[in-house]
């Protein structure tokens, strides 16, 4: 394995793990299904790939992600994108949760390509994830491409493994933040960020 700046690694399959198919078909014998039936001939297959898309994070390097989109301006005020959707899968049921995730920074000097925080979002999104460190994970890789003045991340998400087992509540929802420098330091930081996020605007 190799492993970025922040601690996240970036995982190489190993041969023996590459086939997940077998598995599969080994699965679905076990729940009391036939992998031999027409409808499930190709399922094993199909799951593999599913299962390789949706961990593909692993196998991303935020830097690499980013690509160096970094500009150089004299911009010193806040810089949010927000309503960031994102699909992942918990890591004690692999069932998916989703929702959306709002990032906001105060540059130092330097901007990044708005379009490279909705991919670094992917990046954590793609591995099996709780909703607390997937927030910790975006602001703290940010943080460190950049060293802006502040991030500040905030996810609000659905969970299937509330909603199709467990406790069954069809309507809950968890909302998870982490800021860092200013926005940690200042309440009228958090609050204007707050407030760009709770904004609505015609056509957005």
């Amino acid at each position: 394995m190799k492993s970025t700046r922040s601690n996240v690694k970036v995982l190489e399959p190993k041969p023996e793990e590459c086939d997940i198919a077998p598995l599969i078909r080994e699965i679905l014998g076990k729940l009391g299904e036939d992998p031999t039936r027409n409808g499930l001939v190709r399922t094993p297959e199909r799951v593999d790939r599913a299962l390789r898309f949706l961990t593909s994070g692993y196998k991303m390097d935020p830097r690499q992600v980013v690509n160096g989109a970094f500009y150089n301006v004299k911009y010193d005020e806040m810089v949010v994108v927000k309503d960031i959707e994102f699909f992942s899968l918990c890591e004690h049921h692999m069932l998916p949760f989703f929702g959306k995730v709002h990032v906001a920074y105060l540059p130092n000097k330097r901007v990044i390509g708005l379009s490279k925080i909705p991919r670094i979002v992917d990046v954590f999104a793609r591995r099996l994830q709780i909703q607390e460190r997937f927030t910790q994970d975006i602001a703290r890789t940010l943080q460190e491409l950049m060293d802006p003045v502040g991030v500040g991340v905030i996810c609000e998400a659905r969970h299937l493994c509330m909603m199709m087992r467990g406790v069954e509540k069809q309507h809950s929802g968890a909302m998870t933040s982490s800021m860092l420098g200013a926005f940690r330091d200042q309440k009228e930081t958090r609050d204007e960020f707050l407030s760009l996020v709770n904004y609505k605007t015609n056509g957005l």
